[in-house]
């Protein structure tokens, strides 16, 4: 047979449990995905620099 009894508290708990993970997932920073980009663009930068002084 089921509880028909339901805790108001347990609900306030689970409720401030994932509104402090929330919090906490905001708070982390976030990674950029241009990072990735800009050192692949900058690497070939410097490749192409480095190649058109050696066969200049």
């Amino acid at each position: 047979m089921s509880d028909q009894h339901i805790d108001p508290a347990g609900n306030t708990q689970q409720f401030r449990a994932f509104a402090q993970g929330s919090e906490q997932e905001a708070a982390a920073p976030k990674r950029s995905a241009a990072l990735p980009i800009i050192a692949v663009v900058l690497g070939v930068a410097i490749i192409a620099v480095v190649a058109y002084l050696l066969l200049a």
